[in-house]
């Protein structure tokens, strides 16, 4: 089969930019949170960051065995420790800026303030978000990687100082 020059020419412009496209995408930073229930709980998932700007980072992921039809406090923590069965060894919100808890995307929040995860009828949430103000760039103050990510039994109020008042930790997760 003969290929005329301006369909060799076609076919090397695509394969140029599929290769292109996917090497992009592999070079940007990502990591993964296994989210594991906490003693005595049932909530479960993974949780995927990616880089798409200098501080924006791409949150999304599922978690399930939530109670159906709820609303639950979900952050990044300053410590990436799960050991002490209760999700406290997290220990507080993520905080690089010492900014007032908040509504993520609403006033002063912590670093470590996400969107709410909000469960279906069968206990599943699922989040899909890009951030601002955190990276997975190495040796930035705001970087994520290394520290917890924790569900809350309750919902966020978004004024309690300094955690909303989100109630038990249901599940806990190291970003890696």
């Amino acid at each position: 089969m003969k290929l005329i020059p301006q369909t060799l020419c076609a076919t090397a412009a695509v394969a140029v930019l599929a290769l292109s496209g996917c090497a992009s995408m592999s070079s940007s930073p990502s990591a993964t949170a296994k989210l594991e229930s906490t003693r005595g709980n049932t909530a479960k998932g993974t949780i995927r960051f990616v880089q798409t700007g200098d501080n924006t980072v791409r949150v999304s992921g599922e978690v399930s065995g939530l109670k159906p039809n709820s609303e639950h406090g979900f952050h990044i923590h300053e410590k990436g420790d799960c050991s002490s069965g209760d999700g406290n060894s997290a220990g507080g919100h993520f905080n690089p800026t010492g900014s007032q808890h908040g509504r993520y995307g609403s006033g002063p929040h912590h670093g470590g303030d996400l969107p709410s995860l909000r469960s279906d009828a069968n206990g599943v949430a699922t989040i899909s978000v890009d951030l601002t103000g955190i990276t997975l760039q190495s040796g930035a103050p705001n970087n994520i990687v290394g520290r917890g990510l924790i569900v809350h039994a309750d919902p966020d109020d978004f004024v309690t100082q300094p955690t909303g008042n989100s109630g038990a930790r249901l599940a806990c997760a190291v970003i890696r």
